[in-house]
């Protein structure tokens, strides 16, 4: 008799409980004006990216034209055979789509030249100059690092990285020589381009004095001719290149107008 009265009173006071329970967890999800805890914080996100939606439009910047000047050089074996005839030229526009991020369209072009006096694995006679021309359209994402807690020098100079899909088109032109053996050669290669830039304001939201540093690895179409080569079967053949491997950099300093 004992026990039934013991297990009809954990019984009572379980249910009670649980039932005590479940409206303390409804009061504590519920608000005064009939709303819950996750309605509220979806208001409170909605209101927030309004705001900085707003701060946006009214400091922000949207569009940007960049034109400049700057330098190409290469590693490897082709920094070797390669002088540059600088400067390089830029052209690009810039779209913002909030604060820290932007994507970048454009274009560059360099020009470069190679010597080789000597017959080579790849010609009976000498190539003599070699002009080559390099056009590379990109596609470009910028991520501009938050200043907000740095130094003032720092958060003047706008820092940012940068990430670019290039395709490199080259043409080479022999100079010194011509007929069918020295025929313009010309392809491309898909490239990658990383670094970081500066943008040192002018006039804020209106003009800027943009400098950029890049580390490019390009896949260009000649990257592992022999044509070049010293001829271990000429004894004329002194001078040459084993291939034409190596990646690109640049630096640049550009104008940019923004509205």
């Amino acid at each position: 008799m004992m026990k039934l009265v013991f297990i009809l009173t954990m019984i009572h006071f379980c249910a009670f409980g649980q039932s005590d329970f479940l409206k303390d967890l409804d009061t504590d999800l519920s608000v005064e004006n009939g709303g819950d805890i996750f309605s509220d914080f979806n208001q409170d996100v909605e209101e927030s990216q309004i705001l900085e939606d707003e701060r946006f439009y009214r400091y922000g910047r949207f569009f940007s034209f960049n034109m400049g000047l700057g330098m190409t050089g290469f590693t490897g074996n082709r920094g070797a055979a390669y002088s540059s005839s600088d400067p390089s030229y830029h052209l690009s526009v810039t779209y913002f789509y909030n604060f820290q991020s932007a994507i970048q369209l454009g274009i560059e072009y360099s020009k470069h030249n190679m010597f080789i006096d000597t017959p080579t694995f790849g010609y009976s006679a000498a190539p003599g100059a070699i002009e080559v021309n390099m056009l590379r359209p990109f596609l470009g994402y910028r991520y501009y690092i938050d200043t907000t807690n740095l130094g003032t020098a720092i958060t003047y100079s706008n820092p940012y990285f940068i990430g670019r899909l290039e395709y490199w088109y080259q043409t080479n032109k022999f100079l010194d020589q011509s007929g069918d053996d020295f025929e313009d050669e010309s392809g491309g290669g898909i490239g990658s381009g990383l670094g970081f830039g500066l943008e040192f304001p002018m006039e804020i939201r209106k003009s800027y004095v943009n400098v950029e540093f890049l580390y490019h690895q390009v896949n260009f179409f000649d990257k592992f001719t022999q044509d070049y080569a010293i001829n271990p079967n000429n004894s004329s053949s002194t001078t040459g290149y084993s291939d034409l491997s190596g990646n690109a950099y640049s630096v640049k300093v550009n104008y940019v107008n923004s509205w």
